[in-house]
């Protein structure tokens, strides 16, 4: 059973994350949380100890909504062909683009963050982040096994930033003069989109050579071209450009 002391903290988790999201941490007042969750401030101090250490639980909360389903799938990722695993890997980093309004308010918690960034953010960035980070530079190991852990770093976060581009930008890039709308069969599309170029470039990273100084199709799988072939037709319904 539910304690009451446990439905008044998850009242003012669900109050403050909202507030954040619109307002950034700055602009945020304890006091507009306390009449948004209906709450004394009491409550905030006595569950989370002001307004840091309430700021800090929802960054927790938002970091772990947006890892902790992939990272469950770690073992089972690191059994599939690399390939593979990197395919499933893009696809759960795009999944928040077929969610809605929760995962949209994370992304505009980051985003408020990359604008006026808090000490509080940096310091649980380097908490809760690196086993994401781990499973990510193992990920890029498979494919670079002789690279340095600098190198599969700089890599693991490229790939994720290809994803992140377009999860913290869907709601700009729906609009003119992108009007990139991103539905289920576009989003399916950007997948391949993003695996295809990523499989190329670590193929390529893999061999030591450049991309752009490839000279022979045989120096690339086989199969990252095929997709690269097959962008093009997928369709995307709704009103905006084609991802080819």
């Amino acid at each position: 059973m539910t304690r009451p002391s446990d439905i008044t903290r998850d009242r003012i988790l669900r109050a403050a994350q909202r507030l954040f999201a619109d307002r950034g941490y700055a602009d945020t007042s304890v006091r507009a949380v306390v009449a948004k969750a209906r709450v004394n401030q009491a409550s905030i101090n006595y569950h989370f100890g002001g307004k840091d250490g309430l700021y800090r639980e929802v960054l927790r909360a938002t970091i772990r909504a947006l890892t902790e389903q992939q990272l469950a799938h770690a073992e089972e990722m690191k059994g599939m062909p690399r390939e593979n695993a990197l395919a499933e890997f893009i696809k759960y980093q795009l999944r928040p683009l077929a969610a809605r309004d929760e995962i949209g308010r994370h992304f505009r918690i980051f985003n408020w963050e990359a604008v006026r960034p808090t000490a509080i953010y940096r310091k649980l960035m380097s908490e809760e982040a690196t086993p994401f980070l781990s499973f990510a530079v193992d990920l890029m190991r498979r494919f670079m096994p002789k690279a340095d852990h600098r190198t599969l770093t700089m890599a693991a976060i490229w790939l994720v930033g290809q994803c992140t581009v377009f999860v913290r930008n869907r709601e700009q890039l729906a609009n003119p003069p992108v009007s990139l709308y991103l539905d289920d069969a576009a989003v399916e599309g950007l997948t391949s989109l993003i695996s295809a170029l990523a499989l190329a470039g670590l193929a390529a990273a893999e061999l030591g050579t450049a991309p752009r100084g490839t000279e022979s199709s045989e120096q690339l799988p086989v199969g990252a071209f095929q997709q690269l072939r097959q962008i093009g037709d997928v369709e995307c319904n709704a009103p905006g450009p084609r991802l080819a």
